[in-house]
């Protein structure tokens, strides 16, 4: 990586390739049917582009209540990723058995209108900028991710420049550090002082029927049982709280074993409580986010997160929500609503 690029002059796209998705393990995953990059091509120095196929019918990306569909803001944060990690293995040079570990992201869809579900899935072009220093002997210690996501005018909803266009949707950008299997598990070690457990052993506790009773799924915003992540909710004067329990057997949140909750389940959450706090799930919809986390978050010790009341109507509101887990902050996600179709 590098320092930031003046990119004020325009880059010539490169021609990509929308017809199968890559290696699942270029963007770490186990299940084929969870990779939407189909293709990741070198454009400028550090400067990355790729193809992605946004789904019509994906268990959880498609699973919301709220009307006219819309490509959902968490699949475009995880195609962000997807791309960012793809391009980072294949043309910035990191090895294979690097560890991209989110410190803080910030993600904004001023182009929201343009991610309408058509009849055709979704086609999106995110250009990546890879900006950071090297340390002496070579290795990428930390750095940021700057993200601009294009989504073809023609076919994936209103508005754009017709077919073969794309109109500018949104842009992500997340500070990231590198960390090899070992030094996360240093990492890890040091911070508890103990082992982590594993997703799996939870997992199993899912099946046998011993989860939370979790939160109604049209409260918040979803169809399915399986994607709830909520459950207790409270409310004590002008603040909002739920316990944050995830089923583990969700694949498209737990596509893998993890010793901890990922980021994007805490981004789920957030998005959850903040549709729980208008009141209006069928018209609320997320349009961006930011977020910076501390610490990890524990499997073996109770989660909350906390959110102020809401309000329903039309508008942009911003919903900051803090997790709590032994007495201490461990991340703070401000959610971007807007009521009504946006």
């Amino acid at each position: 990586m590098t320092t930031p690029v003046d990119r004020q002059a325009p880059v010539v796209p490169v021609e990509l390739d929308y017809g199968r998705t890559i290696d699942r393990s270029l963007v770490h995953r186990e299940a084929v049917s969870e990779v939407f990059v189909t293709d990741v091509r070198p454009v400028a120095d550090r400067l990355v582009s790729a193809a992605v196929q946004l789904p019509l019918n994906h268990g959880y990306y498609n699973d919301h209540v709220q009307r006219p569909a819309a490509h959902d803001a968490l699949l475009l944060l995880e195609a962000g990723r997807q791309a960012a990690i793809a391009g980072s293995h294949v043309h910035i040079g990191l090895s294979p058995g690097t560890l991209m570990i989110v410190d803080t992201f910030r993600l904004e869809l001023p182009g929201f209108r343009h991610l309408f579900v058509g009849a055709a899935p979704g086609r999106l072009r995110i250009d990546t900028d890879y900006i950071g220093e090297p340390t002496r002997r070579g290795r990428y210690r930390k750095g940021k991710v700057v993200q601009r996501f294009l989504i073809a005018g023609g076919d994936g909803g209103p508005g754009g420049d017709g077919p073969g266009g794309t109109v500018e949707a949104g842009e992500h950008e997340m500070d990231v550090l590198f960390l090899n299997h070992h030094e996360h598990d240093v990492l890890r070690r040091a911070q508890r002082g103990t082992p982590a457990p594993l997703t799996s052993h939870y997992r199993d506790r899912e099946d046998a029927g011993g989860g939370p009773v979790r939160v109604e799924p049209a409260r918040v915003g979803r169809s399915s049982p399986v994607n709830v992540t909520l459950s207790d909710p409270r409310a004590d004067g002008g603040t909002v709280s739920a316990a944050v329990t995830p089923r583990f057997d969700n694949r498209a949140l737990f596509d893998h074993v993890y010793d901890h909750l990922p980021a994007m389940t805490l981004v789920e959450a957030a998005r959850q409580l903040a549709v729980l706090t208008s009141g209006a799930p069928l018209t609320t919809y997320a349009t961006g986010f930011t977020a910076a986390f501390s610490r990890f978050a524990e499997l073996d010790a109770p989660l909350r997160a906390q959110a102020p009341a809401g309000s329903t109507g039309a508008g942009e509101r911003t919903v900051p929500v803090r997790f709590v887990q032994d007495g201490a902050e461990i991340a703070r996600i401000t959610v971007t609503t807007t009521g009504g179709a946006p």
